[in-house]
């Protein structure tokens, strides 16, 4: 399973395990939590079905208002998402956008390259401490 610009890793935990993992790793590296979309609880409200899927929305002004300076387009994929959700074998993943692919997306050269490093890098910690994958 391969999508463009989109990492996806395989957790050792369950969904809600995983979730509460990222929650707590994202507070950890000092980031705030702007939202949690339950998206199969709204499923459940309107009497449809969906497997676990769970979006956390993050981040810092640290680490994105240099993207958005160098090209304001970028808060459109702003601030950090994380999506924790299970597969019809009920397999856990937790996917997120590649902060590279993003970069590369809006144009942004070689002058935010050390941000969108330290982005990834707190990413790949974040989702490794979550899914147990190191």
């Amino acid at each position: 399973m391969s999508r463009e610009g989109l990492i996806t890793i395989r957790s050792s935990f369950d969904p809600g395990e995983t979730m509460k993992r990222l929650e707590d790793e994202v507070r950890a590296k000092g980031l705030t939590i702007f939202a949690h979309v339950d998206h199969a609880a709204g499923a459940s409200e309107i009497g449809m079905q969906l497997r676990p899927t769970d979006l956390l929305i993050f981040g810092a002004a640290k680490g994105g208002t240099p993207l958005m300076q160098a090209d304001q387009t970028i808060g459109i994929d702003l601030p950090l998402k994380a999506l924790v959700w299970q597969d019809e074998a009920g397999a856990t993943f937790l996917s997120y956008n590649d902060p590279g692919y993003i970069a590369h997306r809006h144009g942004l050269d070689v002058r935010v390259k050390a941000v969108v490093d330290a982005l990834s890098g707190v990413l790949r910690a974040i989702a490794g401490k979550a899914t147990n994958v190191q």
